[in-house]
């Protein structure tokens, strides 16, 4: 699809404003599996619309990023009370305390491992865990950095953004860490994503998609509204990735070249957060106002 070819785009409610859908992702039973933030539900949605919630034990641990784990599971990070999160596709769910108190866990990856990585928003570490539970903190370089996405890259190492460091990290599988700092200041990155060749990320405070190659080269590609709040971005294909724009009420696309295209979402001031490429090929957003969009190219 070139990107001048609108998308079509239609919404789906999922639940009531207080519940704030907020992550999502694919899973491995074909269905959209979504985080409710506000009120510490999961949620797993099928194609056909087919909703089913899961309370989960504490109604105010507020998950938030949720993702495919390496065991057919679904894992997801509970930034309130400090935990991370596992649910099976039958909607049984556990949950495991991050050792360091206080961490805020944010972003949340399968690795290339046989393990899950999250980010620690408020502890300056990144976090390893097993299918058993069993977690590792690696501590990183100086303080404040608020790291927060987090995503698998092309060359077996994770990848995540430093939102008040403002800075694109590379952690290997061994806790061997590298800093890129960003060309714009306070460009306050959050969302990133792999697209099989490079990183791409969004930076929410300067209103711009980044491209930032393994050997650390960073484009930045600047949106027409510097104050779209671009939140979330995932990969459709190589050079073809796909965002949110929380302060625009818009999903964005990006191309290799850094062709932009934006939409419009159907409902104002939806609040879109998450973002994912569906089992259908469609992409999938969590509306934090109760709703799912479908943008289907």
């Amino acid at each position: 699809m070139h990107p001048s070819v609108a998308p079509t785009i239609t919404e789906i409610p999922v639940a009531d404003q207080g519940a704030g859908p907020y992550g999502i992702t694919a899973g491995p039973d074909r269905s959209l599996w979504l985080t409710f933030a506000h009120n510490g539900r999961i949620a797993r949605l099928s194609l056909d619309g087919e909703l089913e919630e899961y309370a989960l034990d504490s109604a105010g641990c507020r998950p938030l990023v949720i993702t495919p784990g390496p065991d057919g599971a679904l894992w997801f990070t509970r930034s309130q009370d400090h935990r991370i999160g596992r649910i099976t596709t039958d909607g049984e769910a556990t949950s495991f305390d991050v050792p360091t108190p206080g961490s805020g866990p944010f972003g949340i990856t399968a690795g290339p491992d046989d393990a899950v990585w999250f980010t620690q928003m408020n502890t300056d570490r990144i976090g390893r865990i097993t299918s058993e539970g069993e977690i590792t903190e690696f501590v990183l370089p100086g303080e404040g950095g608020y790291p927060s996405g987090i995503t698998s890259g092309p060359d077996g190492a994770l990848w995540f953004t430093l939102n008040q460091a403002n800075a694109i990290g590379r952690i290997t599988t061994d806790g061997d860490t590298v800093l890129h700092p960003l060309p714009t200041p306070s460009a306050a990155p959050v969302g990133i994503t792999s697209d099989g060749d490079a990183l791409w990320f969004v930076e929410i405070a300067a209103g711009a998609v980044g491209r930032i190659s393994v050997d650390g080269t960073i484009k930045e590609f600047p949106l027409p509204d510097s104050t779209s709040k671009p939140h979330a971005i995932v990969a459709a294909s190589p050079g073809d990735c796909w965002f949110t724009e929380w302060g625009a009420n818009r999903v964005g696309r990006v191309t290799a070249s850094g062709e932009i295209a934006e939409y419009d979402l159907p409902s104002p001031s939806s609040e879109p957060h998450g973002i994912a490429l569906g089992p259908d090929g469609a992409l999938w957003v969590a509306l934090e106002t109760g709703g799912v969009a479908r943008v289907a190219p």
